[in-house]
């Protein structure tokens, strides 16, 4: 009997909805059904946010030209990678959760076809300002530079994205993320 493959959760949003926090309580509440893998950054472990392996520039480019990236990009002055276990995982049946960029969507596509679900971590406009201004990387400027980006970053996806709504608890967006999965459509 052949295997189905996996899915891949490739979760996108706009810096301060929330991901690496959602990514953190699926890897701790969902363990037995799904990976959460590790993307590989040219940014120092220590910089707070996600959990990943640091990597120099000189490590980077040497792991692209061995071809160990399954997907690479650049964005924020930084190397973002998800590694080639991924085809692994997924040819072996397991589900799992990536922390994906929404400019590299379409190369995401391509790459995993019908694998890949792309869900979207959205958060309303209040709520992404204060958390923002609350974690203290960027100055007032930039914050509000990231609130207009973030106005465009849920437009022109296809309606096949998953869009939770991360404006309440962590526990509410898991709840929407569940019944996603369990084939339910949401009106967010």
């Amino acid at each position: 009997m052949n295997q189905l493959p996996g899915r891949l959760f490739y979760v996108m949003g706009p810096s301060g909805a929330g991901k690496d926090s959602f990514m953190q309580l699926v890897r701790a509440r969902l363990p037995g059904e799904l990976l959460v893998a590790h993307r590989y950054i040219t940014r120092a472990a220590f910089a707070g946010g996600e959990n990943h392996v640091e990597l120099s520039l000189t490590e980077f480019q040497r792991r692209c030209e061995l071809g160990l990236f399954a997907l690479h990009w650049q964005a924020n002055g930084h190397c973002y990678g998800l590694g080639c276990e991924l085809d692994s995982w997924l040819a072996s049946g397991l589900d799992v959760m990536v922390n994906g960029s929404r400019a590299s969507l379409t190369r995401a596509q391509d790459r995993f076809g019908e694998c890949l679900v792309p869900v979207l971590v959205m958060v309303d406009a209040e709520t992404l300002a204060s958390r923002l201004r609350a974690r203290g990387r960027e100055s007032e400027d930039e914050v509000q530079q990231r609130l207009v980006r973030a106005l465009a970053h849920g437009q022109g996806l296809p309606d096949s994205v998953w869009r939770l709504d991360n404006s309440g608890s962590l526990q509410q967006t898991l709840q929407q993320f569940e019944r996603y999965r369990r084939g339910e459509h949401l009106c967010v």
